[in-house]
């Protein structure tokens, strides 16, 4: 196939990417700390870890994993944290010592966490000590999951006296630690000083071996553990690093990232950061704008990251207007839809346009992206990346003629190894001649640029999470006052879209504060419906009996 794209691309970068440069993440950290040693690596909360204190202190927790807990080869090791320190020095020791890394959401529910732990076989959980209570409930109600707990507090890895400070004021006087008890769990500072004294075990990592289980939304309304190999990793490292590589220079940057790292762009972008020796700024709690603002005002940042819904929070609070963007090189949008209002007003206050891509958990995540060198938002999600192909697919799987719409269909050595245990539902998304279907339709003009035009799949993208209607439609079925029900994603000014209930009572005296305190209980916050419309008829459904989403769509678009 002509590549059309490549003709957009900026001067220097190549068509394809030195994919056999590294043959694991674990490659790629060694190299990083061998190049920029001394270097700032990591700062949060005015704790810092330089590239060398990171390799001491991942090699410490790997050995630990290693030698004390005698985890087998490929085990997978859990790790449910908000950005702080101590995430890169799991995360590198968990892949440095030859272990499968699964990203949990902090905030989920039992009922999220129990099946993502139970689905991926996990030995080993690091939690924050604000949500291992409900880590406890799950432990309680499934006695067969058996699990290494080792535990942390926010302060863990900062200096002593602001450590004392900071967990005293978190647990104490803020009370965000809500009582817990897991009677065999182990501190995260306790790993690191045994593992002081061990050694961490050389393992020769492949291409092939798997770096993560990257758990996504399924159709079915479970969740579906991505198999993210070491070789996919590195490939959007490289990848990527070509692509911001004219902008960013090796060992000069700092670079801002209020996403949490469990969530795959903001994992891919750490990992590129990582690779260039950045400085990454961890925030830790982006919805606390005052002081995620004050943090911008402290450094002269070169990169930030984030979504769409973060960026118009930060044009709308007027603190933001005094910070010194004049070091600011990039600006980077993923995960949702970036509005041109937003793009527009950023460029005005910062002059650096937003640079939108594209990408899915199950391509690690880029595989299309707007080139650096652009002077204004495009619309556009942009072009595919190097050693990417990218194509438009009707439903009978033949590209469809220039400027019509499709489905977005892509290939590349990025692109996941398939589903954790579903070789049903993995070939249900790839070709016959291995195109991955992302699910989303949309075009390429002429000049090789794809516009993302609507889904194929009922995903609801809220702020820049996905949420598959068949889990909240599992979740309030449940409910015993629910008859029927279906879940469709709305316009949202605030989330870009947001989750609207239609409900079919079997008891009248349900209300709407029922439903939600019930959801509340099984959903993790952004999946929570905001809007529900109780219906006495039955719902809209097909001739085989399947509800209707679209006409739910068409008929609350015409609402509006």
């Amino acid at each position: 196939m002509e590549k059309v794209w490549l003709k957009q691309y900026p001067k220097g970068i190549p068509a394809e990417a030195n994919l056999g440069e590294f043959i694991s993440l674990k490659q790629v950290l060694e190299d990083s700390v061998r190049r920029f040693g001394p270097l700032t690596a990591y700062s949060n909360m005015g704790g810092h870890l330089s590239y060398q204190q990171l390799d001491e202190a991942s090699r410490h927790f790997g050995a630990y994993l290693q030698k004390s807990l005698k985890l087998p080869r490929a085990a997978r090791v859990a790790i449910m944290l908000p950005n702080l320190l101590q995430y890169p020095v799991a995360l590198f020791g968990a892949l440095r010592a030859g272990y499968t890394v699964v990203n949990v959401n902090p905030q989920y529910t039992p009922r999220e966490l129990a099946h993502q732990l139970t689905d991926s076989g996990a030995e080993v959980i690091v939690v924050l000590e604000n949500f291992a209570h409900t880590l406890q409930e799950v432990l309680e109600k499934n006695p067969s999951l058996k699990l290494t707990v080792i535990t942390t507090e926010v302060g863990d890895l900062l200096p002593l006296l602001k450590e004392i400070i900071t967990n005293a004021v978190v647990k104490y006087v803020k009370k965000m630690v809500p009582e817990w008890r897991i009677a065999s769990a182990i501190e995260f500072n306790a790993t690191l000083r045994e593992g002081h004294s061990l050694t961490l075990g050389e393992v020769l990592l492949t291409h092939d071996d798997i770096a993560f289980l990257q758990y996504t939304g399924g159709t079915t309304g479970v969740a579906k553990g991505v198999m993210l190999s070491h070789g996919n990793m590195v490939a959007n490292v490289q990848q990527m690093s070509l692509w911001v590589g004219r902008d960013l220079s090796d060992g000069k940057e700092i670079c801002v990232i209020p996403l949490p790292l469990y969530h795959v762009y903001a994992l891919l972008a750490n990992l590129v950061f990582m690779k260039i020796g950045a400085q990454v700024v961890l925030i830790t709690n982006p919805r606390d704008l005052p002081a995620f603002i004050s943090d911008l005002k402290k450094l002269p940042f070169t990169g930030i990251i984030a979504v769409n819904t973060l960026y118009a929070a930060l044009l709308d609070a007027p603190a933001f207007a005094d910070v010194d963007v004049r070091h600011l090189k990039m600006t980077s949008a993923g995960g949702m839809a970036v509005q041109r209002v937003v793009a527009e007003k950023w460029k005005a206050l910062t002059g650096t346009p937003i640079i939108e891509g594209y990408g899915l958990t199950e391509t690690s995540p880029v595989v299309i992206a707007n080139p650096l060198d652009i002077k204004d938002w495009t619309g556009t999600i942009g072009v595919p990346i190097p050693s990417t192909e990218a194509m438009v697919l009707d439903d009978d799987g033949e590209p469809v003629a220039l400027g019509d719409v499709g489905e977005i269909c892509v290939r590349g050595p990025q692109v996941m190894k398939g589903y954790w245990n579903r070789p049903d539902e993995t070939a249900l998304v790839f070709t016959e001649d291995g195109w991955l279907r992302t699910g989303d339709m949309g075009f390429m003009d002429e000049r090789g640029y794809f516009k993302i035009t609507d889904r194929k799949k009922d995903m609801i993208i809220v702020s820049g999470f996905k949420v598959f209607p068949n889990e909240i439609e599992d979740v309030i079925s449940a409910h015993p006052g629910v008859r029927e029900v279906a879940a469709i994603g709305v316009q949202d000014p605030k989330s870009g879209e947001a989750v609207k209930v239609f409900v079919v009572r079997r008891d009248e005296s349900l209300t709407e504060a029922q439903l939600l305190d019930h959801c509340r209980k099984n959903l993790t916050g952004y999946k929570v419906p905001k809007f529900v419309e109780f219906r006495t008829e039955p719902l809209p459904k097909s001739n085989i009996g399947k509800t209707l989403r679209r006409e739910l769509r068409s008929s609350s678009a015409s609402q509006a």
